[in-house]
């Protein structure tokens, strides 16, 4: 999961205990990756949570289940952002995304092949 860990406005997820979790806010952290009482990531553009690696970067493991509700989580979207960006000619290492990439927005149209 990458640091855009802040969730797209309007997502809502699994359950209220998710929600809450996901959407912990700290005013004495810059982000969750700073923050001990952040434990679950939220990446709108990949649609992908994780558990949090407090060692001081941005890591964390994607997880494929909720840990309170048990629900399966939405399926990675990663490979799709990767795909559309490339059908695009534009290269994420290299140029900049443009901003319909950088949250949950293109996913509401069909994939583009």
């Amino acid at each position: 999961m990458s640091p855009d860990a802040a969730p797209a406005v309007g997502t809502h997820h699994c359950c209220d205990a998710m929600n809450s979790r996901v959407n912990v806010r700290c005013d004495r952290h810059d982000g969750p990756f700073a923050c001990p009482d952040a434990l679950i990531g939220f990446s709108a553009k990949f649609q992908e949570y994780g558990l949090i690696i407090h060692d001081g970067g941005t890591a964390s493991i994607t997880i494929d289940f909720c840990p309170w509700c048990g629900r399966r989580l939405p399926e990675s979207q990663r490979n799709r952002w990767f795909d559309e960006l490339g059908h695009r000619r534009f290269d994420p290492w290299e140029d900049k995304v443009p901003a319909a990439f950088q949250d949950d927005r293109r996913l509401a149209a069909p994939p583009q092949d």
